[in-house]
């Protein structure tokens, strides 16, 4: 009896989640891997713009290779990109913490933080340029002598500026993340921490700081990685001068693309962005994966 009464076993229905991940895919594959796969052939003619495009093989990676120019390209690259790091990190992390407050004001302020983040790289730089200007800027018109200095003639003041004013510009957005992995902290730890007398700078770097540690690896992620695409902010600051000072891998991408008009050399320069913003993306991976697994297969 209990044979004829029993069902026959359910079947699941196949999960649908390949499938809504297929309008996203097909997006990542139009607009990222078909143009990175055309630039990569690219790197491998010679070509214009405008004329016939003609293989001439490893002609323009040799001509990138060997020239004098992209080591010092590929150090001012780093050096943005660390010193840029260097800044923008532990003020994020200590604006994402104040931020992460319950105050109503703190909110207000997260809002008004938030404004750089809004504008256009462009626009910015062109309202710094204007600023900065030695005879009609800013410390012209307040006829402060320190702020009347020229900040874009010089090499390291130009550094110097183009640094501060990334960092000034995507602050907030770090701000956001770091806010966002406080919040996600435990209160139970800091209610422990406080009977046992701990105070908040106690707290900060004994709680805070480690509790953040994957949080501090995406956003290293994301500003190192991005820092390797800075082109527009630096091109209308500086022109990558005075000299070379700040003539950073992605401007000189362009001067030899669209301002040479070699295509070959400039597509070779794009591959070898792509391939160090990848090996950088792993390797922040590597730092933080291994232990982030652990923790995910001890949760379950």
């Amino acid at each position: 009896m209990s044979a004829l009464t029993a069902q026959p076993p359910r079947r699941e229905p196949r999960s649908i989640l390949p499938w809504l991940a297929t309008p996203a895919l097909v997006v990542f594959v139009g607009f990222a891997v078909i143009p990175l796969v055309g630039v990569f052939a690219l790197s491998f003619t010679t070509w214009d713009g405008i004329g016939a495009i003609r293989s001439s093989g490893l002609t323009s990676w040799r001509s990138v290779l060997t020239n004098p120019g992209l080591p010092h390209a590929l150090l001012v690259t780093f050096l943005v990109m660390a010193v840029s790091w260097a800044v923008q990190t532990p003020l994020s992390i200590l604006l994402g913490t104040f931020l992460a407050g319950r105050q109503r004001y703190r909110a207000v302020l997260g809002v008004v933080y938030f404004i750089p983040l809004m504008l256009s790289s462009a626009a910015i730089a062109i309202a710094y340029k204007a600023l900065l200007d030695p005879n009609f800027g800013l410390g012209a018109g307040l006829k402060i002598q320190l702020l009347s200095q020229d900040w874009l003639g010089r090499p390291g003041l130009a550094f110097g500026v183009v640094v501060f004013v990334v960092s000034w510009q995507f602050i907030p957005f770090h701000s956001l993340i770091y806010q966002g992995g406080v919040q996600q902290i435990p209160k139970s730890l800091y209610e422990a921490a406080q009977l046992d007398g701990a105070g908040r700078i106690r707290q900060f770097f004994s709680i805070t700081l480690p509790q953040l540690k994957y949080t501090i690896i995406t956003s290293s992620t994301l500003m190192v990685v991005g820092s390797l695409t800075f082109f527009d902010l630096i091109f209308i600051l500086t022109e990558g001068g005075p000299g070379d000072a700040t003539r950073v891998l992605a401007l000189d991408m362009y001067k030899r693309g669209f301002q040479a008009s070699l295509m070959g050399p400039a597509s070779a320069i794009a591959v070898i962005l792509v391939l160090v913003g990848l090996a950088l993306a792993l390797l922040l991976r590597r730092l933080g994966g291994r232990d982030a697994g652990a923790s995910q297969l001890e949760g379950v």
